[in-house]
């Protein structure tokens, strides 16, 4: 983001504002060197409970991460709101993650081990995913230009379209993303919906908790689609979790070609 960042050499307090580079801290094993977390990080199960809440993403506790003295901070452009990370700038190191690729996410993870003297941890973790990931693109790939809607929110109806992460995992399963002339994360009317006429209509677990019980409302909005519930976090999630991701991938690849087949 083109500020300058003085990391401490051996950061000890580390407080994470990012759900996704939480998880990632823990599996570079700095769980011990963790210190407050926000309220959406999760993962990695029962480990991030013992850690201290400073807030959610988008609404920090000043208060309560200061009294956490952390003497490195991460965070991301995306998920965390510019007058809280100026106001931690005038205080803490915080370095930010931007991240819109699967080449950004490994940079990042590089970087943080970088950081945080797990540089070795970090490569090995980034050379499994990028495995991962090659294996993909040699599995049976889906019929050219399948397209997909991918639904992140309802009331208004919200969708992932260019210039997302969301976008590129879309790419890496091989479907065209019906909004890509759009950017970000616009709203779309149920006419737009209807109209744009996505093969598939993929329906996320977050941050909206879409469920079976949505599926007949986009079903009559896109008669001709198949709409399906996904993972939010394998779509979305950019740090170890990866891991994980090319296998649902494929996974939902194989099932999306049983019902073309």
């Amino acid at each position: 983001m083109g500020q300058p960042v003085d990391v401490p050499p051996f950061a000890r307090r580390i407080i994470s504002l990012v759900p996704s580079q939480t998880e990632l801290l823990f599996d570079l094993g700095l769980g011990d060197r963790i210190v407050g977390v926000t309220r959406f990080c999760i993962h990695p199960e029962g480990a991030v409970g013992a850690k201290e809440r400073i807030g959610g993403t988008k609404d920090f506790d000043l208060e309560k991460i200061e009294t956490l003295v952390p003497d490195l901070i991460l965070g991301n452009k995306e998920e965390n709101y510019p007058e809280g990370i100026a106001a931690l700038r005038e205080k803490f190191p915080v370095w930010m993650s931007d991240i819109y690729t699967l080449h950004d996410a490994y940079q990042m993870m590089l970087a943080i081990g970088q950081m945080t003297a797990t540089e070795l941890t970090a490569r090995d973790l980034v050379a499994e995913i990028q495995n991962e990931f090659a294996a993909l693109v040699r599995h049976r790939a889906l019929p050219q230009g399948l397209t997909a809607a991918y639904l992140i929110w309802r009331k208004p109806y919200m969708v992932a379209a260019d210039h997302t992460f969301i976008d590129h995992m879309l790419g890496a399963l091989g479907v065209q993303n019906v909004f890509a002339e759009l950017s970000r994360y616009p709203a779309v009317s149920a006419a737009q919906l209807s109209e744009a006429r996505p093969d598939l209509v993929f329906l996320s677990s977050e941050p909206y908790s879409f469920t079976e019980r949505h599926m007949a409302e986009f079903q009559q909005l896109c008669p001709a689609a198949r709409v399906m519930i996904v993972d939010g976090e394998m779509f979305s999630w950019y740090g170890s979790r990866l891991r994980q991701a090319a296998e649902y991938l494929s996974l939902l690849r194989d099932s999306i070609l049983n019902t073309l087949t």
